[in-house]
């Protein structure tokens, strides 16, 4: 096993040199064996000593482990200086092909960067995160990932007392926006320079070839992030918390906190406990990502170009090149959700479904998946409005080319299966008494999204009214 770490040859202040905590009886829930191996990881075989490896009571030989340092913009507003407060980058495993993978305890105890935080988490974020990233591994959508997840056999404060885990996560890299933001906030150029560099190194390579390698690197990072958004928005998926600090560079969706999938489509959905005024609504996301580019953008000024003015103008170009990737992405994508070929009379043929949905309040992911079906009755049962349906119904059809081909599109990008919020509550609430046995059929399934899977079909099923989560929580 190839183990190194790169960030930590970078400058002191970038982070700090730190061990986890030993947690006092460490139990493995679940490792990912099949991504330990694409990883080329040599693990123990014995579970006890996977459960203390991977709760931070035992090292994997060769690795450095750090707390890296960030700030950020949290709803809105410039937090300052934040930081792993809970987590521990333990290094970079290097595979085979030379690429690199950071691995990162999270609940593994206090850092400096803790503030009044005790370090630890909750096994209810362990599970979230760890159900949620591999179901959107297996959608299709840029993530990070989940390797492991352990019980500690402490418990934690948080409104009761519950029990503690920690969570091992598999991410290209951690470094994010706010970790730009961190030396920009400075006034350190030089240290924003030196990121920069280290960035375009691991992750934009090309840029280092353009005749302005930073423009070229922040237009890389704005079309990752235009690609990534497009296709949270295709899922019905709510990141719940997109703060420039939870915004990774590498164009992966990370921090999975107070996230959800849509059951029934509304526009201006909200899950998260701490959006009050619904910043990061459903139908925000997209803008939000384009202020959180521009926060980046602000930091990268003195790189793009030695004219302020000039450089103000390159980053706005990048910026407004940013709106048109995302809308190509978005309309492309929900095109094909509808099995039509990319075009604007297409998008609004589109449009004109999302606002029957929205009417009659039908579930997002399964009125996709139904309409790929060639018996449409499932799909119209969905519906009260049956004549303004049978209209659009009549339109779609006669702008299907091959309704056979336009099937296999629409099977092959409509999930039928998504990590819906009440069955995560459900695998949370059970782990929290010890059973850990909903989790892992969760994650079974979620394996394989795209497919029917007849005996789980009760998994694709919208909660009952007493079932429906109206809110999801951060964790910390």
């Amino acid at each position: 096993m190839r183990f190194d770490n790169s960030y930590g040859r970078l400058p002191e202040s970038f982070y700090e040199r730190i061990k986890p905590e030993p947690v006092e009886q460490p139990g493995l829930i679940l490792l990912n064996h099949e991504l330990a191996e694409s990883l080329g990881l040599d693990l123990p075989k014995n579970e006890d000593a996977l459960a203390a490896l991977f709760a931070g009571n035992d090292l994997i030989e060769g690795t450095d482990p750090i707390a890296l340092a960030y700030a950020g913009h949290q709803f809105g507003h410039f937090a300052g200086p934040l930081g792993d407060g809970r987590a521990v980058l333990l290094g970079e495993v290097v595979t085979e092909g030379g690429e690199r993978f950071d691995l990162q305890l999270k609940g593994s105890g206090r850092t400096r960067f803790s503030r009044n935080g005790d370090g630890r988490s909750a096994i209810g974020p362990v599970i979230r995160e760890y159900v949620v990233s591999e179901a959107m591994h297996a959608l299709g959508v840029p993530t990070s990932r989940a390797l492991a997840m352990v019980t500690t056999g402490e418990t934690v404060q948080r409104e009761t007392r519950l029990p503690g885990g920690v969570f091992t996560r598999v991410a290209a890299s951690h470094v994010r926006v706010g970790t730009f933001e961190y030396f920009a906030s400075q006034k350190d150029e030089e240290a924003v320079k030196v990121l920069a560099d280290y960035v375009i190194d691991r992750h934009y390579p090309k840029a280092r070839q353009a005749k302005n390698p930073y423009a070229a690197l922040f237009e890389a990072i704005c079309a990752a992030q235009a690609r990534l958004v497009a296709k949270w928005m295709c899922m019905g998926f709510i990141h719940g918390v997109m703060n420039t600090d939870n915004t990774a560079i590498s164009g992966e969706t990370i921090d999975y906190g107070p996230c959800a999938f849509m059951d029934n489509y509304k526009p201006d959905q909200v899950y998260s406990s701490i959006d009050h005024q619904g910043r990061y609504a459903y139908n925000n996301q997209p803008t939000i990502a384009r202020w959180n580019m521009a926060c980046l953008g602000g930091c990268l000024i003195p790189l793009l170009h030695e004219e302020a003015e000039q450089a103000h103008k390159i980053g706005e170009d990048i910026l407004d090149r940013f709106v048109e990737a995302f809308k190509e992405h978005y309309q492309s994508g929900m095109c094909s959700k509808i099995g039509l070929a990319y075009s604007d009379e297409n998008f609004e043929r589109m449009r004109d479904l999302l606002a029957l949905m929205h009417k009659d309040r039908v579930d997002f992911t399964n009125a996709f998946r139904l309409l790929a079906h060639e018996d449409l009755d499932p799909f119209k049962a969905l519906f009260s409005i049956s004549n303004e349906l049978e209209e659009w119904l009549a339109t779609w059809r006669s702008q299907l080319d091959s309704p056979e081909t336009a099937r296999q599109v629409m099977l092959s990008v409509n999930p039928a299966f998504i990590p819906r919020n009440h069955r995560v509550e459900q695998a949370i609430q059970a782990a929290e008494q010890g059973d850990f046995s909903l989790a892992e059929k969760l994650v079974e399934i979620l394996k394989r999204p795209y497919e029917d899977q007849p005996d789980h079909a009760d998994y694709m099923t919208p909660p009952e009214p007493d079932e429906i989560v109206h809110q999801t929580f951060c964790g910390t």
